[in-house]
């Protein structure tokens, strides 16, 4: 229990560091909760998310709590991992470049009980952090140019409590309960050359608690002994968000200084879209495992928070043209020539993977951006002394973000994870 304690102390202290920072510089994280974070640990990610039907010992699989039934007896896992990116944006010949690093998750798992596995930790949810600006003339004869400039930063995170058990041979169940809580700040400022017209502002924020439940399931089906296949499928509740969105208007005559505002509340602005998932993972002797996943977030029926200003008529309202469902899916595998070798070449897993997601934003009445991702990593083992257990997983991805109208950006990011593997619980036997 007092290393367990020690595990949850650090895990806290992450949490502290991670409410700090932000994962990315998107112009699209303006929109809806900001820019989906890649939910997944280190593993995962050398085979670009892949893990719904994966049973893992000696990793964390939080995509799939049924997962967790899976963990070492004589185990504690904890796994901690942190991003770099690079990132350009480009948009009618303009191109530009931004880096970007931040905390991904830490979560810990360990053996409850028999066919009973535990695990807990935090992971990012959405991330919103952009800025820039456009310009340009509000008339043809070019005397009063004006300055548009968009700002914003937040996102949401959350931390989970799941269980897995396995109740009957190759039959496992799973759930993880999060607390979710965050805020984003975004503002719009416009600006004019010409004294005698009004600068105007418009300042959107929100704070945010809730609770998420994420539910799973995986069967597996034994060919002989040398072959298997795991199906597996997860079910993520959608609700409303009791939580409350403000948007203030603010406009400022520049010559005179007077200013004037207007806020706008609106109740119970929010709301969590559901989620569906299933996958398939094909393992031979545990040395070659392949998989493929498909997600499906109904984010078609989820409304957000909306200003608009006909004819001098504003509104803040919700609308439910904002977003569309959106579809991923997923291909990838691992192979590890010789877990337990003695040769350190074949004990390294080798992983490859590559996804296609749907768009699912609205923008303008248009399609957002849709997204295409190939990654490739290491599972890299830690030898010493005193364990043998522990790896070090290291993968680079690329992302391409598109879209017909809007701006494209193309992320090379590094991912770097840490899993510590303990063999905490076992029982000394002198004779």
């Amino acid at each position: 229990m007092k290393k367990i304690s020690i595990a949850i102390v650090m895990m806290v202290f992450t949490t502290l560091t991670a409410m700090a920072q932000s994962g990315t510089n998107s112009p699209y994280s303006q929109y809806g909760f900001g820019v989906l974070a890649d939910q997944t640990s280190g593993f995962n990610r050398g085979m670009n998310g892949l893990g719904i039907g994966f049973r893992e010992s000696n990793q964390v699989n939080f995509i799939n709590p049924a997962s967790y039934s899976s963990i070492d007896s004589l185990t504690f896992i904890f796994d901690v991992g942190v991003s770099g990116q690079l990132t350009n944006f480009s948009e009618n010949g303009v191109k530009r470049n931004a880096k970007n690093a931040s905390f991904e998750y830490a979560v810990a798992s360990f053996r409850l009980f028999k066919h009973v596995g535990l695990s807990f930790g935090i992971v990012p949810f959405t991330n919103v952090g952009y800025n820039y600006s456009t310009s340009g003339y509000v008339s043809n004869d070019k005397t009063n140019a004006y300055i548009n400039t968009y700002k914003g930063d937040g996102g949401l995170r959350q931390v989970f409590l799941g269980f897995g058990v396995e109740p009957i041979k190759n039959v496992s169940f799973g759930v993880n309960g999060s607390y979710m809580w965050g805020d984003y700040n975004r503002s719009i400022g416009n600006s004019y050359t010409d004294g005698y017209v009004n600068n105007l502002a418009k300042y959107y924020r929100a704070d945010i608690r809730t609770y998420r439940v994420d539910f799973g399931l995986q069967l597996t089906i034994p060919f002989n002994k040398n072959n298997s296949v795991t199906l597996g499928a997860t079910y993520g509740l959608g609700h409303k968000i009791n939580d409350n969105a403000e948007c203030t208007i603010l406009s400022t005559n520049t010559q005179t200084g007077v200013k004037d505002s207007t806020t706008f509340v609106l109740e119970n602005a929010f709301k969590l879209p559901q989620t569906i998932g299933a996958g398939l993972m094909y393992n031979h002797r545990n040395k070659l495992k392949l998989g493929v996943d498909y997600t499906l977030q109904k984010w078609a029926s989820t409304p957000f928070p909306v200003y608009r200003d006909n004819n001098g008529s504003a509104t803040y309202s919700l609308s439910e043209e904002y977003f569309k469902d959106r579809h991923k899916f997923t291909f990838g595998g691992e192979f590890c020539p010789g877990q337990y070798s003695r040769k350190f070449l074949n004990r390294i897993h080798y992983r490859f993977g590559v996804s296609y997601a749907t768009p699912y934003l609205i923008i303008n009445g248009q399609d957002g951006p849709k997204e295409l991702s190939v990654s490739a990593g290491f599972g890299i083992p830690i030898m010493n002394s005193y364990n043998n257990r522990s790896i070090l997983n290291i993968s680079a991805q690329w992302v391409r973000t598109d879209s017909k109208s809007f701006i494209t950006e193309n992320t090379f990011r590094i991912n770097i994870g840490l899993t510590f593997n303990e063999r905490w619980f076992m029982k000394w036997k002198v004779e």
